[in-house]
């Protein structure tokens, strides 16, 4: 076991040593003054090397493994972008510069915003969002906000039980009452249904195409039929995006409101909280209410436009989060609309090859074809007491980062698997045979040893709920 800083300090070694009797040109309360040598670790360079090293092995990267994690597109980016994003034309420049000396980032960024909406079938984007999540906030904002304009009271946001957790968290903090709506077995919308729960109250219907199951919901005409007519709005969750680049635009399905997760789709390493960015788009009658600044072109010039009446306002410090701005504009350019496609089919591909070697095998609740993504329910094929938690601790054992478990919640037990675009077919069928091995054979077998796997890692399985409630931050 890696043992920790403290543990690894000696005071006898060579060492830089921070004084606690420098002066400081800083006049500091008594009350916050420390009253106790720092007590900070002391170690020899090499040991310090050695030990951030060895601790970044222990971590699971996609750099080292599979990562099939469902619904968050955890695929490898071009590391040629990451070096581009380090330029120091683009890290040396200050946010309050004005735009007159930023007209280089201005034309990215305004560039980003075009090719987002040809992608999309949107008319306008902003780039402001700092993750999906807070995209769906702006775009339910505006929502509210449009319809406020037109004098209409509307309350009410529908949200399929098929779609992602963060929808329902959005509109109940942007003010909306959430309306469910149970969902087909493969996560699909009844028409029927909406129709009993489409009532002029509603604002909006959030969608998520495709849906948590994996599938594409093949009623979309007729549901964006039924929201217009009703005066409500379509509301587009893009965090699938990966699935359908360059095959179907949003904005051509009717939905009048979406976000992007560039952080997911296009070339930022994805995960540990961060970086993200979630612009979001819509059809031109939304345009006024978009956060500001707008970036605006006028003649040969880019402007920030702050005087836009009907905004919603900022919603972020300055522009946006530019460096996942500038790697996604990177990898827009370098693929073309054929890249895009490209990308999207073999994502596809590669879902619907592991879907087919699994099916036979462990229960797929939407059926045997899916879209980027599938979920297993292997719920029927535990024995001993073996939970889906259980085999996903065993998989660390093996050495791969374990899928989503227990999402989305109706399915029981649930698998979600996301294998994306960029991984080999020999990487997809060991993972399968591992995943197999282990719910077909450990579970019977060997319950013992999942119910206590990991069992070859550096940290053992935790209790997970006493980890969350009474957390232990700090060495003692």
């Amino acid at each position: 076991m890696e043992k920790l800083l403290n543990e690894l300090s000696s005071s006898g070694v060579p060492s830089y040593n921070v004084k606690s009797d420098v002066e400081i040109d800083v006049q500091i309360p008594r009350n916050l003054k420390r009253n106790s040598a720092l007590g900070l670790p002391v170690a020899a360079e090499n040991d310090l090397l050695r030990h951030f090293t060895n601790l970044s092995r222990k971590n699971y990267a996609l750099s080292t493994v599979f990562y099939p994690l469902g619904s968050c597109t955890m695929k490898y980016n071009p590391l040629i972008n990451e070096r581009i994003a380090k330029n120091e034309a683009f890290n040396f420049i200050h946010p309050y510069q004005p735009p007159e000396s930023i007209q280089g980032i201005l034309e990215i960024m305004y560039g980003l915003e075009r090719d987002l909406c040809e992608l999309s079938g949107m008319d306008c984007f902003s780039l402001q969002q700092a993750a999906g999540a807070q995209g769906e906030f702006a775009g339910l904002l505006i929502i509210a906000k449009y319809f406020k304009s037109i004098r209409q009271t509307r309350t009410k946001i529908i949200v399929p039980d098929s779609a992602h957790g963060t929808n329902p968290a959005s509109a109940a903090f942007a003010g909306f009452e959430i309306v469910p709506l149970k969902s087909e077995s493969n996560g699909s919308i009844s028409p029927e249904k909406l129709k009993r729960i489409l009532t002029p109250g509603v604002a909006a219907i959030m969608l998520t195409i495709p849906n948590t199951l994996g599938t594409f919901e093949k009623n979309i005409p007729e549901i964006s039929k039924l929201a217009h007519e009703n005066g409500s709005l379509l509301y587009y969750d893009g965090a699938n995006l990966n699935a359908v680049m360059g095959i179907v635009r949003p904005g051509d399905m009717g939905f009048d409101v979406m976000h992007i997760n560039l952080h997911k789709t296009f070339s930022t390493p994805h995960g540990g909280g961060g970086p993200g960015s979630g612009p979001i788009g819509v059809k031109a009658f939304l345009e006024p209410f978009l956060p500001v600044p707008r970036i605006e072109k006028k003649k040969s010039k880019f402007v920030l436009n702050y005087k836009k009446s009907e905004s919603i306002g900022k919603l972020k410090a300055f522009f946006g989060n530019f460096p996942v701005i500038l790697k996604a504009y990177i990898y827009i350019k370098a693929l073309g609309a054929k890249g895009l496609k490209n990308v999207s089919e073999h994502a596809v591909l590669n879902a619907n090859y592991m879907l087919a070697r699994f099916k036979d095998k462990i229960n797929v609740p939407a059926g045997g074809r899916c879209m980027h993504e599938f979920v297993l329910s292997p719920k029927s094929l535990f024995k001993n007491d073996v939970r889906t938690l259980d085999v996903a601790k065993r998989l660390l054992d093996y050495g791969y980062y374990a899928p989503t478990v227990y999402f989305p919640l109706i399915v029981e037990e649930a698998v979600m698997i996301e294998p994306t675009e960029t991984e080999s077919k020999e990487t997809l069928d060991a993972f399968v045979d591992i995943l197999t091995k282990i719910i077909l054979e450990e579970t019977g077998l060997e319950p013992q040893k999942l119910k206590e796997a990991p069992v070859n890692t550096s940290v053992r399985r935790l209790n997970e709920v006493e980890a969350a409630r009474k957390p232990i931050l700090r060495w003692k």
